[in-house]
């Protein structure tokens, strides 16, 4: 089969495959990254219960920064396209502390989001069976922790698989399997506005133009907090950046991939949930979206009222969704600990690659380790600590993004009013975004604090505030044990990364090192 011709202007990269994607293939991987199915299944009713009807211009709020830290992304990938995204911008633009924290938070996110997929697509599979076998017990085999948490770790080691098989293997699996997520999504949206047309839905709601007002919130706290789950729906698409060394034109696709991906996004969310309110209402009772029974998977509460006999689509669908994402987001972990290596922040052990696939072949397999190590032992440990460690995974996804917005407006504070492009998409966009989302850690933070947050109390306050900030700072922690070796001190000293070296591509350090277009350095 033919091959992408690769840029010989940069022959080798970091030992990555270069000018392997396309437009399409880091849009589909952004959005495959996001799990827009299993997204919209988590989400969709708890966002009702907090807004009611303004769900869907909740989902549009959520939407501004995103788009505005996707403008800083862009900006700074066509000026340094290097697979480390924060963790190299924060670190020019801020010096290595905040770069080596802004990498650390693109890592612990990963490895949370890694554990609460997989579960997910153990309970789904076996959901899956449990329907086909007709079991008088709904969750005979979807309720069983082992069972469940054993498949799990089966597809976080067959997704690691494919991410170290290689990228072009991976975007063509990406492919079906995003396709079959938008055919069952299509699927819904169809028969619920069907039978919303026909009368027959079980609370037939027609459009209210007020679901789309901002004004019309009526509570703050209810606003904010759907807010913050509208943001985590759309964490994801910056899987197109970490991945730009590996395009076929690395200053331009990744940040066009990542804008397309977020409106593509904007337009899924918006419409399913139009479609939702219109087959189901917001009542508090049966099917309703205000009913908490059903908040936590909607799509299982309507699948046989809605499909009948196919209900089956959505189960499969949800159960792809977990399953593709969890590919994908290895995909940007594994990248950025290369890059990290790459410029002496972590050990150099990090840097290999395989010299077939060209993937990053350690740090894939040790992402594959600890996602399926912290799964078992936060499963052995509580599943409600599980719960709780996800339920934070917002702090740190603030906490990245939020750098890379201010690292936009810093890097490029000297470029800022020389145009009106630049000062827009370079500096206020990205500005505001980080704003934005400085505001959603802090709420998120001081909500987290309260012992009624989430499932679990640790030292007298809510344990998700205690799993959130302490996986912040045990970042910190590793950070310093790190500084302390000999290998690290060039990276500290701000030697081996700073604002004007080059976009490094180590080959062997103790002689030289390379930038990206080959000249040395």
């Amino acid at each position: 089969m033919a091959t992408s011709p690769i840029d010989l202007d940069r022959p080798d990269g970091k030992g990555l495959a270069a000018g392997t994607l396309g437009l399409w293939g880091s849009t589909v991987i952004g959005l495959a990254s996001t799990a827009p199915v299993y997204s919209l299944v988590a989400t969709l009713g708890w966002v009702v219960l907090a807004v009611g009807a303004q769900a869907p211009i909740a989902f549009i709020v959520a939407f501004i920064p995103m788009l505005f830290i996707a403008f800083a992304y862009r900006e700074l990938n066509n000026a340094v396209p290097d697979c480390g995204t924060t963790f190299t911008w924060g670190t020019k633009a801020f010096g290595p502390v905040t770069g080596w924290l802004g990498g650390w938070g693109v890592a612990v996110a990963g490895m949370v989001v890694l554990a609460n997929l997989a579960q997910i697509g153990g309970i789904y599979f076996w959901a899956l069976v449990d329907g086909i076998i007709g079991s008088p017990d709904d969750a005979l085999l979807s309720g069983n922790v082992p069972l469940v948490t054993a498949t799990g770790v089966v597809f976080i080691l067959a997704m690691t698989w494919i991410s170290w098989r290689g990228v072009e293997i991976g975007e063509r699996i990406q492919n079906v399997l995003l396709g079959i997520q938008y055919l069952a999504l299509a699927i819904f949206v169809i028969a619920a506005v069907w039978q919303f047309s026909t009368g027959t839905a079980p609370n037939p709601t027609p459009i209210d133009w007020s679901w789309f007002n901002p004004a019309a919130f009526t509570d703050w706290h209810g606003f904010t907090e759907a807010v913050l789950l509208a943001l985590f729906i759309y964490w994801g698409w910056d899987t197109c950046l970490a991945l730009n060394e590996e395009t076929k034109d690395p200053k331009r696709i990744p940040g066009r991939a990542a804008l397309l991906t977020c409106v593509i996004l904007l337009v899924t969310y918006v419409g399913v949930t139009v479609a939702a309110m219109m087959y189901a209402g917001l009542g508090d009772t049966g099917t309703g979206l205000g009913n908490e029974a059903n908040a936590d998977d909607f799509f299982l509460s309507i699948k046989d009222g809605l499909l009948g006999p196919f209900g089956w689509v959505l189960v499969v669908a949800v159960l792809i969704s977990a399953v593709s994402s969890t590919q994908t987001t290895i995909l940007p972990t594994a990248r950025g600990t290369l890059a990290m290596a790459a410029y002496r922040a972590l050990p150099r052990k990090f840097m290999e690659v395989h010299p077939q696939y060209k993937t990053p072949s350690f740090s894939t397999i040790v992402m594959g380790i600890v996602a399926s190590v912290y799964y078992i032992g936060m499963t052995l440990i509580s599943d409600n600590i599980l719960q709780d460690s996800i339920l934070s995974l917002g702090l740190a996804i603030a906490f990245y993004y939020g750098i890379t917005g201010y690292a936009s407006v810093w890097y490029f504070r000297k470029e800022l009013f020389t145009s009106a492009r630049n000062l827009w998409f370079k500096g206020i966009f990205p500005l505001l975004g980080a704003l934005m989302l400085t505001y959603a850690f802090i709420q998120s933070a001081i909500d987290m604090w309260d012992v009624d947050y989430g499932y679990t109390v640790l030292f007298g306050i809510g344990g998700t505030f205690v799993l959130g900030i302490g996986s912040l700072l045990l970042g910190v922690v590793l950070m310093l044990v790190w500084w302390m070796f000999p290998g690290a001190k060039p990276f500290f000293r701000g030697e081996s990364l700073n604002r004007e070296t080059p976009v490094l591509v180590p080959e062997d350090p103790a002689e030289f090192s390379r930038s990206i277009d080959g000249g040395l350095v």
